[in-house]
């Protein structure tokens, strides 16, 4: 049996711009298509002065902040995050894949000044997907016209990076694999003045074949394995802020004499690659459909123009991974016992499968339905240190009234696993009835016996 997962992609150079008031339209949250599975968010030029770097280590970063405030309440947690600098990824997914989702990694890989500076390179975010490898790498590759061979030079250099962890495939393993970013790519050999003709009389078709990016995949063999969808949406660079005229502004060089325009250009780009895709090109025979286990289908390839917080517009793409589920089953199911409220201990009860590898770290912890990520609980159970009873079938853990929250509300549990390094588990969403007690009392007083609960929701959060 088939399943189809629905990723929306996005790359964006914001140009050190705070987050936009409204990313409706961005994330395709008003489309009448099914919601998606999966957003994947990479952004370049991340506000990334000393100050705001050292302040986005110990706390999330705004725009993964504001992403989070938007996804979190339509049930998306924040699966994983890279940062280099300017460079930021974020992943997205729905609760119910959390637990078919293994082997979550990031990477980077730093190219600016010869390696030594992280205001270029590429940050990766790779995961095992239902038994199949993806991976996605977010580029910021060097600028202007002249530099095509290092900025190939510098995608190769990024596809050899390797994971530390043992058993990882490298990155070209993959069985799909995303690039995208502000590749820096330029429309070689015309003037400004045929390019922005041709723009303006939507006659793209003229502007494709001197695109550096599409002349380097017809001569570099590493590239020709990477597919894109066709560039049917004006160049995305370069613009003039809050605004969808191209650079109108004369720029001055070192010594004071006017330089020319800058010609706009498809920097902002995404191409993916399919492993068996590969395989089966250097093979005689082709594959067999049962073979082929998995399969990317582009099915929007486009440019946002209402953005203008910087030079660059948005380019999204949402495709379609249609997969044969290679695990069919989480690795725990769990699920809470009898009613819960905070006026008495509460149990859990668990299972896992054979052979998982449980660990005196793992725990269980308690969410709203709406959180953010996996450290946002409300409180949590150590799985060996809370157990009260085990047998073969399933074991019980148990939670102190004085954790649940006494407001009540709809929550959910999840299990973590240390050695995963992720949720393998989560329960069915359920309520958690009022404590009776507070019901008639004041405001006042129920804050009041909020704040002297021992371990509320602010003294776990990160922010």
């Amino acid at each position: 049996m088939l399943f189809v997962c629905r990723l929306h992609l996005v790359t964006w150079n914001v140009g050190t711009a705070s987050p936009p008031p409204d990313v409706t339209s961005l994330l395709q949250l008003d489309s009448l298509s099914p919601a998606m599975d999966m957003y994947v968010i990479g952004l370049q030029e991340v506000n990334s002065r000393i100050t705001n770097f050292l302040s986005d280590l110990a706390f999330d970063d705004p725009w993964s902040i504001f992403f989070m405030s938007v996804l979190s309440p339509l049930g998306y947690i924040k699966l994983s995050s890279v940062r280099m600098q300017g460079l930021l990824l974020l992943i997205f997914v729905k609760h119910a894949h959390l637990p078919f989702i293994r082997d979550v990694h990031t990477h980077y890989t730093r190219t600016g000044l010869y390696g030594y500076w992280g205001n270029k390179g590429g940050v990766t975010i790779r995961m095992s997907l239902y038994g199949h490898t993806i991976c996605f790498i977010n580029c910021h590759l060097p600028a202007h016209m002249e530099n095509t061979e290092q900025r190939l030079d510098d995608f190769e250099k990024i596809l050899e990076m390797q994971f530390e962890e043992e058993n990882i495939p490298n990155t070209l393993d993959h069985d799909v694999l995303f690039w995208f970013g502000d590749l820096n790519f330029r429309i070689a050999d015309y003037g400004i003045h045929f390019v922005r003709e041709s723009i303006n009389n939507k006659r793209y078709n003229l502007l494709w074949e001197k695109d550096q990016l599409n002349m380097a995949k017809k001569k570099e063999a590493f590239l020709q394995e990477f597919i894109e969808g066709p560039l049917q949406f004006k160049p995305t660079y370069k613009f003039d802020l809050h605004s969808d005229v191209y650079d109108t502004r004369e720029q001055k060089s070192l010594f004071w004499f006017n330089e020319k325009k800058r010609k706009p250009a498809w920097t902002d780009r995404i191409l993916w690659r399919v492993k068996s895709l590969c395989q089966r090109a250097l093979k005689e025979d082709d594959f067999s459909e049962e073979e082929q286990t998995i399969s990317v289908t582009l099915n929007n390839y486009i440019s946002h123009m209402s953005y203008g917080i910087s030079d660059h517009k948005p380019v999204t793409g949402t495709f379609e991974l249609e997969l044969k589920p290679l695990l069919s089953d989480p690795l725990v199911t769990l699920s809470p016992e009898g009613e819960w409220s905070a006026e008495h201990d509460v149990l859990i009860s668990y299972s896992a499968v054979p052979g998982f590898p449980s660990s005196a770290w793992d725990w269980i912890g308690l969410f709203k339905v709406t959180f953010r990520h996996a450290n946002d609980y409300v409180t949590y159970a150590w799985v060996e240190d809370d157990e009260i009873s085990s047998n073969e079938d399933s074991k019980q853990v148990y939670m102190s009234a004085a954790e649940i929250p006494d407001m009540g509300g709809e929550f959910l549990l999840c299990y973590y696993s240390n050695n995963l390094q992720s949720i393998v588990g989560i329960s069915q969403p359920f309520q958690i009835r009022p404590n009776r007690t507070l019901i008639g009392k004041g405001p006042a007083q129920e804050e009041n016996a909020w704040l002297q609960k021992p371990d509320n929701l602010e003294s776990h959060n990160e922010f």
